[in-house]
């Protein structure tokens, strides 16, 4: 299974972007992954760039609006979609400023949220990264999940 996340914007903000660097470092030991910034814009011109750049993939979009998950159901969610075989990439859409728009949200096939707070849209992708490398460290039965 592939990774993509696809996010509006490149980090600014130093610690995001180390931290955003750091866990994808650690997640490429299991799985091929990239990050793929698109261009800033209306919350609907977004929309349709992310949506774009995550064509082919099975979409987890990050929204407040989104179903609660704790790490254990989203690792056994990512399991039972490798064990299908019918999904190959995988994209994280994490959305700008404004959020997403109401088409992106109706693409989604996984609608996530970290919680009812919502948070700055870089360290969502901070979160969201170290999220997929938490998943893959229960998969394992890796220390780290604990």
């Amino acid at each position: 299974m592939k990774w993509r996340f696809v996010v509006v914007g490149k980090p600014s903000l130093a610690y995001a972007r180390s931290g955003v660097e750091e866990y994808l470092r650690r997640l490429r030991r299991y799985t091929g992954v990239e990050l793929v910034s698109v261009k800033n814009g209306s919350r609907e011109e977004e929309g349709s760039r992310l949506l774009a750049a995550s064509e082919g993939c099975y979409r987890i979009v990050f929204d407040e609006r989104g179903e609660l998950l704790s790490t254990p159901e989203l690792a056994g969610k990512v399991t039972a979609l490798e064990m299908d075989g019918s999904v190959k990439s995988m994209a994280v859409i994490i959305g700008g400023a404004d959020g997403h728009s109401d088409e992106l949200r109706q693409a989604a096939d996984q609608l996530i949220a970290f919680g009812r707070l919502t948070l700055q849209h870089e360290l969502a992708l901070v979160a969201a990264t170290e999220q997929i490398y938490r998943v893959y460290s229960v998969k394992r039965g890796e220390p780290y999940h604990r």
